[in-house]
Protein backbone atom coordinates (compact mmCIF):
# COMPACT_ATOMS: atom_id res chain seq x y z
CA UNK A 1 0.00 0.00 0.00
CA UNK A 2 3.12 2.16 0.79
CA UNK A 3 4.92 1.47 -2.01
CA UNK A 4 1.55 2.26 -3.98
CA UNK A 5 1.13 5.58 -2.17
CA UNK A 6 4.38 6.43 -2.97
CA UNK A 7 3.93 5.94 -6.76
CA UNK A 8 0.70 8.00 -7.20
CA UNK A 9 2.45 10.61 -5.21
CA UNK A 10 5.30 10.63 -7.89
CA UNK A 11 2.82 10.83 -10.53
CA UNK A 12 1.06 13.19 -9.07
CA UNK A 13 4.71 15.09 -8.86
CA UNK A 14 4.44 15.03 -12.52
CA UNK A 15 1.61 16.32 -13.71
CA UNK A 16 1.42 19.11 -11.53
CA UNK A 17 5.20 19.96 -13.00
CA UNK A 18 3.43 19.92 -16.67
CA UNK A 19 0.93 22.41 -15.86
CA UNK A 20 3.32 25.00 -15.70
CA UNK A 21 4.01 24.40 -19.43
CA UNK A 22 0.44 23.86 -20.53
CA UNK A 23 -0.63 26.99 -19.08
CA UNK A 24 2.16 29.17 -20.12
CA UNK A 25 1.34 28.13 -23.60
CA UNK A 26 -2.50 29.31 -22.88
CA UNK A 27 -1.78 32.77 -21.76
CA UNK A 28 0.00 33.45 -25.36
CA UNK A 29 -1.40 36.75 -26.39
CA UNK A 30 -3.95 36.12 -29.18
CA UNK A 31 -2.72 38.93 -31.56
CA UNK A 32 -5.37 39.81 -34.90
CA UNK A 33 -3.72 42.36 -37.64
CA UNK A 34 -6.19 43.39 -40.30
CA UNK A 35 -3.73 42.30 -43.16
CA UNK A 36 -0.37 41.06 -44.00
CA UNK A 37 1.90 44.00 -43.77
CA UNK A 38 0.83 44.99 -39.87
CA UNK A 39 0.59 41.23 -39.24
CA UNK A 40 4.61 41.07 -40.33
CA UNK A 41 5.43 43.90 -38.54
CA UNK A 42 3.65 42.83 -35.34
CA UNK A 43 5.62 39.43 -36.32
CA UNK A 44 9.22 40.86 -36.03
CA UNK A 45 8.65 42.26 -33.02
CA UNK A 46 6.90 39.31 -30.94
CA UNK A 47 7.85 36.66 -32.62
CA UNK A 48 6.75 33.29 -31.14
CA UNK A 49 5.68 34.93 -27.99
CA UNK A 50 1.73 35.58 -29.58
CA UNK A 51 -0.30 34.19 -31.45
CA UNK A 52 -1.22 35.71 -35.04
CA UNK A 53 -4.05 35.34 -37.08
CA UNK A 54 -3.84 38.24 -40.14
CA UNK A 55 -7.82 38.81 -41.48
CA UNK A 56 -7.33 40.08 -45.33
CA UNK A 57 -5.35 37.39 -47.08
CA UNK A 58 -1.91 38.58 -48.48
CA UNK A 59 -2.88 39.64 -52.40
CA UNK A 60 -6.20 41.18 -51.25
CA UNK A 61 -7.56 44.34 -51.23
CA UNK A 62 -7.85 45.32 -47.59
CA UNK A 63 -10.14 48.40 -48.50
CA UNK A 64 -12.94 46.15 -49.67
CA UNK A 65 -13.22 42.97 -47.62
CA UNK A 66 -16.05 40.42 -45.96
CA UNK A 67 -14.52 38.88 -43.15
CA UNK A 68 -15.33 35.06 -42.75
CA UNK A 69 -16.36 33.02 -39.99
CA UNK A 70 -12.97 32.18 -38.84
CA UNK A 71 -11.91 36.04 -38.51
CA UNK A 72 -14.85 36.86 -36.57
CA UNK A 73 -14.02 34.18 -33.87
CA UNK A 74 -10.41 35.05 -33.87
CA UNK A 75 -11.47 39.00 -33.22
CA UNK A 76 -13.53 38.16 -30.79
CA UNK A 77 -11.49 36.19 -28.99
CA UNK A 78 -8.10 38.15 -29.06
CA UNK A 79 -6.27 39.99 -26.54
CA UNK A 80 -5.04 42.63 -28.76
CA UNK A 81 -6.46 43.62 -32.44
CA UNK A 82 -4.21 45.82 -34.75
CA UNK A 83 -5.73 47.81 -37.84
CA UNK A 84 -4.71 50.67 -39.97
CA UNK A 85 -6.72 53.37 -39.05
CA UNK A 86 -6.74 56.44 -41.73
CA UNK A 87 -9.61 55.09 -43.50
CA UNK A 88 -8.36 52.12 -45.21
CA UNK A 89 -10.37 49.35 -43.07
CA UNK A 90 -13.76 51.77 -42.24
CA UNK A 91 -14.07 53.67 -45.39
CA UNK A 92 -15.70 52.07 -48.35
CA UNK A 93 -17.80 49.00 -46.87
CA UNK A 94 -16.29 50.02 -43.56
CA UNK A 95 -16.13 46.24 -42.72
CA UNK A 96 -14.01 46.49 -39.78
CA UNK A 97 -16.17 49.23 -37.99
CA UNK A 98 -18.71 46.13 -38.58
CA UNK A 99 -16.67 43.81 -37.37
CA UNK A 100 -15.46 45.13 -33.93
CA UNK A 101 -18.93 46.25 -33.40
CA UNK A 102 -20.16 43.10 -33.62
CA UNK A 103 -17.35 41.00 -31.50
CA UNK A 104 -18.30 43.79 -29.11
CA UNK A 105 -14.65 44.65 -28.78
CA UNK A 106 -13.95 48.23 -27.41
CA UNK A 107 -11.50 51.00 -29.12
CA UNK A 108 -8.58 51.56 -27.38
CA UNK A 109 -9.00 48.82 -25.02
CA UNK A 110 -9.34 45.97 -27.19
CA UNK A 111 -8.23 47.36 -30.49
CA UNK A 112 -5.89 50.45 -32.06
CA UNK A 113 -5.03 52.01 -34.92
CA UNK A 114 -1.06 51.26 -35.84
CA UNK A 115 -1.39 54.28 -37.78
CA UNK A 116 -1.57 56.48 -34.48
CA UNK A 117 0.88 59.59 -34.75
CA UNK A 118 1.31 59.82 -38.22
CA UNK A 119 1.08 63.11 -40.62
CA UNK A 120 -1.98 62.23 -42.48
CA UNK A 121 -2.16 62.91 -46.06
CA UNK A 122 -5.67 63.59 -47.59
CA UNK A 123 -7.28 62.89 -51.20
CA UNK A 124 -6.48 65.53 -53.75
CA UNK A 125 -8.62 68.27 -52.93
CA UNK A 126 -9.95 67.44 -49.53
CA UNK A 127 -9.54 67.64 -46.07
CA UNK A 128 -12.03 66.60 -44.19
CA UNK A 129 -12.80 63.20 -42.13
CA UNK A 130 -12.93 60.09 -44.35
CA UNK A 131 -11.26 61.63 -47.10
CA UNK A 132 -7.83 60.80 -45.63
CA UNK A 133 -4.98 58.58 -47.57
CA UNK A 134 -4.67 55.72 -45.99
CA UNK A 135 -1.33 54.05 -47.44
CA UNK A 136 1.14 55.72 -44.83
CA UNK A 137 3.22 52.80 -44.32
CA UNK A 138 4.67 53.22 -48.23
CA UNK A 139 6.83 55.98 -45.96
CA UNK A 140 9.31 53.54 -44.17
CA UNK A 141 9.54 56.39 -41.59
CA UNK A 142 6.02 55.89 -40.64
CA UNK A 143 6.94 52.31 -40.63
CA UNK A 144 8.94 52.96 -37.50
CA UNK A 145 5.88 54.62 -36.40
CA UNK A 146 3.79 51.89 -36.95
CA UNK A 147 6.41 48.99 -34.88
CA UNK A 148 6.73 51.37 -32.22
CA UNK A 149 2.84 51.37 -31.51
CA UNK A 150 2.48 47.70 -32.18
CA UNK A 151 5.78 47.36 -29.53
CA UNK A 152 3.90 49.60 -27.16
CA UNK A 153 0.68 47.80 -26.93
CA UNK A 154 2.48 44.23 -26.78
CA UNK A 155 3.98 45.53 -23.65
CA UNK A 156 1.30 47.12 -22.20
CA UNK A 157 -0.78 43.64 -22.72
CA UNK A 158 1.96 41.22 -22.19
CA UNK A 159 4.93 42.91 -19.72
CA UNK A 160 5.93 39.57 -18.83
CA UNK A 161 8.11 40.06 -21.63
CA UNK A 162 8.62 43.90 -22.38
CA UNK A 163 12.81 43.41 -22.51
CA UNK A 164 12.12 40.78 -25.47
CA UNK A 165 9.47 43.33 -27.30
CA UNK A 166 12.06 46.14 -27.02
CA UNK A 167 14.99 44.38 -28.27
CA UNK A 168 13.26 43.59 -31.47
CA UNK A 169 11.40 46.84 -31.80
CA UNK A 170 15.00 48.44 -31.55
CA UNK A 171 16.70 45.53 -34.09
CA UNK A 172 13.97 46.22 -36.53
CA UNK A 173 13.83 50.64 -36.36
CA UNK A 174 17.30 50.13 -36.92
CA UNK A 175 16.87 47.94 -39.69
CA UNK A 176 14.21 50.53 -41.27
CA UNK A 177 16.13 53.15 -40.72
CA UNK A 178 19.14 52.18 -42.84
CA UNK A 179 16.64 51.24 -46.09
CA UNK A 180 15.37 54.68 -45.28
CA UNK A 181 18.42 56.37 -45.43
CA UNK A 182 20.07 54.44 -48.54
CA UNK A 183 16.83 54.87 -50.39
CA UNK A 184 17.11 58.80 -50.04
CA UNK A 185 20.66 58.81 -51.39
CA UNK A 186 18.99 57.09 -54.34
CA UNK A 187 16.72 59.68 -55.48
CA UNK A 188 18.47 62.49 -54.43
CA UNK A 189 20.75 61.22 -57.67
CA UNK A 190 18.11 61.38 -60.22
CA UNK A 191 17.42 64.52 -62.04
CA UNK A 192 14.12 66.21 -61.16
CA UNK A 193 13.39 66.31 -64.90
CA UNK A 194 12.78 62.37 -64.38
CA UNK A 195 11.26 61.81 -61.06
CA UNK A 196 7.70 60.98 -61.28
CA UNK A 197 6.04 57.91 -59.91
CA UNK A 198 3.44 57.03 -61.98
CA UNK A 199 0.61 54.19 -60.44
CA UNK A 200 -2.70 52.93 -60.91
CA UNK A 201 -3.86 53.54 -57.93
CA UNK A 202 -3.09 56.94 -55.89
CA UNK A 203 -1.54 55.46 -53.15
CA UNK A 204 1.98 57.03 -53.63
CA UNK A 205 1.74 60.11 -51.84
CA UNK A 206 3.31 59.34 -48.53
CA UNK A 207 6.26 58.08 -50.59
CA UNK A 208 6.36 61.30 -52.73
CA UNK A 209 6.63 63.00 -49.37
CA UNK A 210 9.45 60.79 -48.05
CA UNK A 211 11.17 60.68 -50.94
CA UNK A 212 10.81 64.15 -53.10
CA UNK A 213 9.55 61.93 -55.77
CA UNK A 214 6.17 63.62 -57.49
CA UNK A 215 3.10 61.11 -58.16
CA UNK A 216 0.54 60.67 -60.94
CA UNK A 217 -2.04 58.04 -61.14
CA UNK A 218 -5.22 56.83 -63.02
CA UNK A 219 -7.58 56.69 -59.64
CA UNK A 220 -6.87 57.64 -57.15
CA UNK A 221 -7.89 55.65 -54.19
CA UNK A 222 -9.66 51.56 -54.86
CA UNK A 223 -13.01 52.30 -53.53
CA UNK A 224 -13.76 54.34 -56.28
CA UNK A 225 -14.00 53.93 -60.19
CA UNK A 226 -10.58 52.41 -61.54
CA UNK A 227 -9.79 52.94 -64.81
CA UNK A 228 -12.50 55.06 -66.29
CA UNK A 229 -12.07 56.25 -70.58
CA UNK A 230 -11.66 59.83 -68.71
CA UNK A 231 -8.89 58.87 -65.96
CA UNK A 232 -6.94 57.42 -69.11
CA UNK A 233 -7.29 60.17 -71.03
CA UNK A 234 -5.87 62.58 -68.50
CA UNK A 235 -3.16 60.83 -67.19
CA UNK A 236 -1.94 59.96 -71.33
CA UNK A 237 -2.09 63.78 -71.49
CA UNK A 238 -0.26 64.48 -68.23
CA UNK A 239 3.03 62.58 -69.53
CA UNK A 240 3.07 63.63 -73.51
CA UNK A 241 5.22 65.87 -73.68
CA UNK A 242 7.39 64.52 -70.20
CA UNK A 243 10.66 63.15 -69.53
CA UNK A 244 9.09 60.35 -67.65
CA UNK A 245 10.86 56.99 -68.31
CA UNK A 246 8.84 54.20 -66.49
CA UNK A 247 5.18 53.17 -65.88
CA UNK A 248 4.28 50.86 -62.53
CA UNK A 249 1.80 48.96 -62.01
CA UNK A 250 0.62 47.71 -58.38
CA UNK A 251 0.86 44.05 -57.47
CA UNK A 252 -2.86 44.20 -56.36
CA UNK A 253 -4.62 45.82 -59.13
CA UNK A 254 -5.83 45.03 -62.86
CA UNK A 255 -2.82 46.10 -65.04
CA UNK A 256 -4.88 46.64 -68.16
CA UNK A 257 -5.34 50.60 -67.76
CA UNK A 258 -1.80 50.84 -66.82
CA UNK A 259 -0.69 48.97 -70.54
CA UNK A 260 -3.34 51.62 -72.03
CA UNK A 261 -1.10 53.81 -70.59
CA UNK A 262 1.66 52.16 -71.49
CA UNK A 263 0.38 51.69 -75.29
CA UNK A 264 -0.68 55.16 -75.89
CA UNK A 265 2.27 57.06 -74.78
CA UNK A 266 5.53 54.83 -75.53
CA UNK A 267 6.21 54.36 -71.73
CA UNK A 268 6.97 50.94 -70.64
CA UNK A 269 5.95 49.54 -68.12
CA UNK A 270 9.24 48.33 -65.75
CA UNK A 271 7.84 46.67 -62.93
CA UNK A 272 4.72 45.51 -60.27
CA UNK A 273 4.95 46.86 -57.16
CA UNK A 274 3.80 46.05 -53.49
CA UNK A 275 1.20 48.54 -52.15
CA UNK A 276 -1.79 46.73 -50.09
CA UNK A 277 -0.32 43.42 -49.18
CA UNK A 278 2.92 41.35 -48.99
CA UNK A 279 4.00 38.74 -51.49
CA UNK A 280 3.16 35.13 -51.02
CA UNK A 281 5.76 33.86 -48.07
CA UNK A 282 8.85 32.63 -50.28
CA UNK A 283 8.52 35.22 -52.93
CA UNK A 284 10.39 38.27 -53.21
CA UNK A 285 8.67 40.88 -51.37
CA UNK A 286 7.40 38.70 -48.89
CA UNK A 287 7.78 40.69 -45.76
CA UNK A 288 6.97 44.61 -44.88
CA UNK A 289 10.83 45.42 -44.96
CA UNK A 290 11.55 43.62 -48.63
CA UNK A 291 8.63 44.47 -50.63
CA UNK A 292 9.82 48.35 -49.11
CA UNK A 293 13.38 47.08 -50.21
CA UNK A 294 11.92 45.50 -53.74
CA UNK A 295 9.78 49.26 -54.26
CA UNK A 296 12.27 51.27 -53.50
CA UNK A 297 15.08 49.46 -56.11
CA UNK A 298 12.71 49.10 -58.42
CA UNK A 299 11.26 52.61 -58.39
CA UNK A 300 14.39 54.37 -58.48
CA UNK A 301 16.04 52.31 -61.48
CA UNK A 302 13.14 52.47 -63.62
CA UNK A 303 13.18 56.21 -62.67
CA UNK A 304 17.40 56.52 -63.62
CA UNK A 305 16.67 54.93 -67.00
Amino acid sequence: MKHKLMKLVALLTVLFCLVPSVSAQDKKLKVVATNSIIADITKNIAGDKIDLHSIVPVGQDPHEYEPLPDDIKKTTQADLIFYNGINLETGGNAWFTKLVENAKRVENKDYFAVSEGVKVIHLEGEGETGKEDPHAWLNLENGVIYAKNIAKHLIEKDPSNKDFYQKNLDDYVAKLEALDKEAKTKFDAIPEEKKMIVTSEGCFKYFSKAYNVPSAYIWEINTEEEGTPDQIRNLVKKLKGSKVSALFVESSVDDRPMKTISSETGIPIYAKIFTDSIAEEGQEGDSYYSMMKYNLDKISEGLAK
